[in-house]
């Protein structure tokens, strides 16, 4: 009796171990889908006409899908309740082949939803073309925009001024963003003012945003580019035009040159540790870049990244 005792303790003991090695996996589920349930918050908190158009045909397509989804939930669980084994009302088919009624139900349903889907985006591919013009009485700010590694250079041709890991706008203003790579392939993304533009080398990308109020929005790269990749952000400081007057007056009386030694130098791998300016910036320097006149960045198959944060000298 003792042995089938000690057995009946083992087994007890194994099913109190998986047991609490289901509820641990339960828990770190419920930890990770709580960390995702605050992914795309940025996306439905919009500070522009492009990111508030997109989260409208966001919002449209749920709706739209939720045509199929609502309908079959209650579908199957009311078959489930009325097919029960306690039910004797229940009337069983089980030579049941073929009801045209029962497939013009299935089938049409999804098909108006693909067509509404498919319109919106139609419609939505066309106006929210990225190197479509904003309407605005203001004319809009020209921004040269080149991905590094591991940041960002932000050229203001018409200002002879550029800063890193910086992006500083007049809020209300469009932004014409003309957007390149001197490395690797990168993307572009600001998500509360709008699209994404993927960032190539030799290839210059337009793309139209506005942030039609005051504030800061982050801005970050939507491609994997080496190990620096996950400090490859920045900020976008929307300001008002008289604070944004007032920036790029403090910025042409401080800060070094971007002259073709000082782009060599961001060309290195690195990481900065915070935002900084140049008071001028070489003329033509971005068409050189696009043009490959310029050498390209090392890339992450090049010599050992330095990751390590490093500051102007």
């Amino acid at each position: 009796m003792s042995a089938f005792a000690g057995g009946d303790a083992a087994i007890d003991r194994k099913r109190s171990s998986a047991a609490a090695g289901h509820v641990g996996l339960a828990l770190i589920a419920l930890v990770l889908l709580g960390q995702l349930a605050g992914c795309g918050r940025a996306q439905l908190q919009p500070a522009g006409p492009i990111s508030d158009a997109e989260r409208k045909i966001l919002l449209d397509s749920v709706v739209i899908m939720l045509a199929i989804v609502i309908p079959t939930i209650f579908a199957t669980l009311g078959v489930a309740w009325w097919y029960r084994a306690s039910n004797p009302r229940a009337r069983r088919l089980p030579d049941f082949v073929y009801s045209g009624r029962v497939e013009l139900i299935v089938w049409s349903i999804p098909t108006l939803v693909i067509i509404f889907l498919g319109g919106i985006a139609w419609i939505s591919s066309h106006d929210l073309d990225p190197a479509q013009p904003l309407p605005s009485k203001a004319a809009p700010l020209d921004i040269q925009v080149v991905s590094l590694d591991w940041k960002w250079l932000f050229i203001y041709p018409r200002l002879g001024i550029a800063s890193v890991n910086r992006l500083e706008v007049p809020a209300g203003v469009p932004l014409h963003l003309m957007v390149t790579s001197a490395s690797v392939w990168n993307a572009f993304w600001v998500p509360q003012l709008g699209s994404m533009l993927y960032c190539m080398n030799g290839m210059s990308g337009t793309l139209y945003l506005e942030a039609d109020r005051p504030g800061v929005y982050r801005g970050e790269s939507a491609m994997i580019s080496g190990d620096g990749f996950a400090d490859m952000h920045f900020d976008t400081d929307a300001v008002t035009q008289e604070q944004f007057n007032a920036w790029v007056t403090s910025t042409r009386n401080a800060g070094p040159v971007l002259d073709d030694p000082a782009y060599r130098g961001l060309l290195r791998q690195s990481v900065p540790p915070h935002p900084y300016t140049y008071r001028s910036v070489r003329q033509g320097l971005f068409a050189d870049i696009v043009m490959q006149r310029l050498p390209p960045g090392e890339g992450p198959r090049g010599a050992a990244p330095n990751v390590h944060p490093v500051g102007l000298k």
